[in-house]
């Protein structure tokens, strides 16, 4: 079928009657068109050669199951998806991809030597990240087909996926467009478009994606090597690593969400795209229970929460910044107290440390070269603003993190192997450059604070440190009554450092997780630059991941600070650090608490339609609710004594209020006092 007969057989129900306006419709862009037959072009190209691979390499291979099977297969011919179906004709349908040795593997793909495979569902976390990873270029697709759009990325995320793109004449996509949208991508998906996987040299990228300067971009910062992957999809062509789903057909239940700007940052201006999120499923069915599970979850989102109790409100005068009114002001400090009183426990001692710092801090860090387009930076006042330059030592930040700071308190005398560990902690407030259309609530902040730690210790003593931060984590999350799941992320691409440290440090963590006894995942390549961590996942009423905690050991920042100690032997040594957190922003676990309790002190199961989706956890502790008791006066005579009661109450350390409104009855003050959820009413 020609290009533009595959274009005409999709229908897009109710473009016109939206009023869309787009120059895309009738006809596919040219570009595309282009890009297509280019494609097709190395496509077939591809097979050709990849047949006359399979003659010249025939030979039979060996294959490894999940608990030790063997099955033979055939090199260059045998895929993944053919020994799904030998294996069960569910488990061919409900593959979304294969692990080979541990890597992500395209179900359709050939195998080519001796390996451990394992199929990957919808069920795994792996097996969504690659699910809604395919969802999103389906999104891309629909993008190009109906706006025209110029694609830039598209990733999956925890809980869904979103694609971002440019459109000209700073076009916007409209929250009434949406459904339209999401009805092309139906449309795709329903057509079963085969995702076809093609390796491709540099030129040849470069001649694929000529008219899209943002993969141009991405070609020239990320393909180091003399080859990487493309993804054929109908008429979407991406660059793309995959691995993907067999076909859009296995997209079952789709939905778009959101729509927002983001930002693409370049060495020049930045340049604003349009931001449009989803979360898909295999089947319609799942979308429909994910969609109820929705509304319960809307019901407790903790901006509403915020706003009904009084806690906290948003302004456009600052955005990405909270105010916490006295109630969510209370809450909040009880909290930073429960965290102080475990620091005394635990023999933390509580720093204060600047919020400006010269950008010369962060270049010794490390964090400029890695961070400096999450920081807000500014110039400072006197004669340099009449003589202005671009480098960065005339520059001063806003601190995105403590753990510099902190160094220089390290390093500002001598230091004895008798005060080690050192451990500081800080709640100083941090700032980060946030995209605007990232900003959600009290989750995703500029201005925030963290219960940040950072201990300096011996390497004898890491382990028993790396234990007591995990000890301390689990304490907190019990009394809070979260769940949690632990990761090792590991050494990313652009780590700085000695592999041989990093090797170290990373068995260090595995061994600390393995002795901790808890269950943990590896999450290879996802470490920060300057070391691996472990990563803290909790999970609310609503069984939705939050992270907030984190252990992350770092060999890189005593080096580049030249911090350094007297041992037992009179000899100078190099501390260990330790980033630690329990919390993290607080403002964060202050929203997944609200809506984890639904607005209410103890997190008890639901009574509505929905309660069969939440998950029970324990019941919070009283003094983080913002009410807890409220004092009912029955009548204008008692009330003298009702004010006597509530000071008693305050006296005793409880947040006590007086609701003596004598113009509404006492059953009807009763029941407001129930509606906003107070903890116990005293009549």
């Amino acid at each position: 079928m020609g290009l533009y007969q595959r274009w005409r057989r999709l229908r897009f129900p109710g473009l016109h009657a939206c009023g869309l306006h787009t120059a895309a419709v009738p006809t596919p862009p040219h570009w595309l068109v282009e890009r297509l037959g280019l494609f097709e072009e190395l496509w077939a190209a591809h097979v050709k050669r990849f047949k006359s691979l399979a003659q010249k390499e025939h030979r039979n291979i060996k294959i490894t199951l999940p608990g030790g099977q063997k099955v033979e297969a055939v090199a260059w011919n045998t895929t993944p998806y053919q020994l799904a179906k030998q294996i069960s004709p569910t488990l061919a349908d409900t593959a979304v991809a294969a692990q080979v040795n541990g890597e992500p593997y395209d179900l359709e793909r050939p195998l080519e030597t001796d390996c451990d495979l394992r199929f990957l569902t919808f069920d795994s976390t792996e097996g969504k990240a690659v699910f809604w990873h395919s969802s999103t270029h389906v999104l891309g697709a629909a993008a190009e087909q109906l706006l025209g759009a110029i694609l830039c990325r598209g990733p999956s995320t925890d809980c869904g996926f979103y694609h971002d793109f440019f459109l000209e004449k700073e076009r916007t996509i409209r929250g009434s467009e949406l459904p339209v949208l999401e009805r092309v991508c139906q449309e795709l998906a329903a057509a079963a478009q085969p995702f076809r996987r093609l390796e491709a040299s540099q030129d040849q990228l470069r001649q694929l994606f000529k008219d899209n300067p943002f993969k141009l971009r991405l070609i020239e910062e990320k393909v180091t090597g003399p080859t990487a992957t493309v993804y054929g999809c109908g008429m979407l062509v991406d660059l793309c690593r995959g691995p993907h789903v067999r076909h859009t057909g296995q997209i079952g239940g789709l939905k778009l969400l959101t729509n927002s700007s983001s930002v693409w940052r370049s060495p020049g201006a930045p340049e604003t795209l349009q931001r449009v999120s989803g979360i898909s499923f295999p089947t319609s069915k799942e979308l429909r229970a994910w969609e109820e599970w929705r509304e319960e979850a809307e019901l407790r989102d903790h901006r509403r929460i915020g706003k009904e109790q009084e806690l906290f409100f948003f302004h456009k005068l600052s955005p990405g910044s909270c105010f916490f009114l006295p109630r969510g002001t209370r809450v909040y400090n009880a909290l930073v107290a429960f965290i102080r009183a475990e620091y005394t426990r635990r023999g933390f001692s509580e720093v204060k440390t600047p919020t400006l710092f010269s950008t010369k801090l962060w270049e010794m860090s490390g964090h400029w070269e890695h961070y400096k387009e999450d920081m807000f930076a500014l110039q400072p006042p006197g004669p340099q603003r009449d003589h202005p330059t671009s480098h960065p030592t005339d520059t001063l930040a806003l601190k995105p993190m403590n753990c510099p700071a902190h160094c220089l308190m390290f390093a500002h005398r001598p230091r004895s192997w008798r005060e080690l560990p050192l451990r500081l902690a800080d709640f100083g407030t941090l700032h980060r450059a946030e995209a605007s259309g990232s900003l959600g609530g009290l989750t995703r902040l500029r201005c925030f604070q963290q219960d940040d730690a950072h201990i300096f210790c011996a390497p004898d003593q890491l382990e028993a440190e790396i234990q007591g931060c995990l000890d301390f984590l689990r304490s907190v999350y019990a009394v809070l009554g979260f769940s949690f799941r632990l990761a090792l992320s590991t050494r990313p691409s652009d780590f700085l450092g000695e592999p041989c440290l990093w090797d170290q440090a990373e068995q260090v963590l595995q061994q600390a997780l393995e002795e901790f006894g808890e269950p943990w995942q590896l999450n290879p390549g996802d470490g920060a630059f300057y070391g691996p961590k472990i990563d803290v996942h909790l999970h609310d009423a609503l069984g939705r991941p939050h992270q907030c905690g984190t252990i992350q050991l770092d060999f890189q920042l005593p080096l580049r600070f030249d911090l350094q100690y007297k041992g037992q032997a009179g000899a100078l040594e190099r501390p260990v650090l330790i980033h630690r957190a329990i919390l993290g922003s607080v403002e964060r676990m202050l929203g997944v608490l609200a809506e984890s309790c639904g607005g209410k002190c103890y997190a008890c199961q639901s009574q509505n339609k929905s309660s069969a989706l939440l998950c029970p956890l324990p019941p919070r502790p009283l003094w983080l609710s913002p009410l807890q008791v409220v004092v009912i006066p029955v009548g204008p005579e008692q009330e003298d004594y009702a004010r006597e009661a509530q000071q008693s109450l305050q006296a005793a350390g409880l947040v006590g209020d007086l609701d003596a409104d004598c113009t509404l009855t006492l059953g009807r003050r009763v029941r407001r006092a129930q509606l906003a959820n107070y903890n116990f009413q005293f009549g």
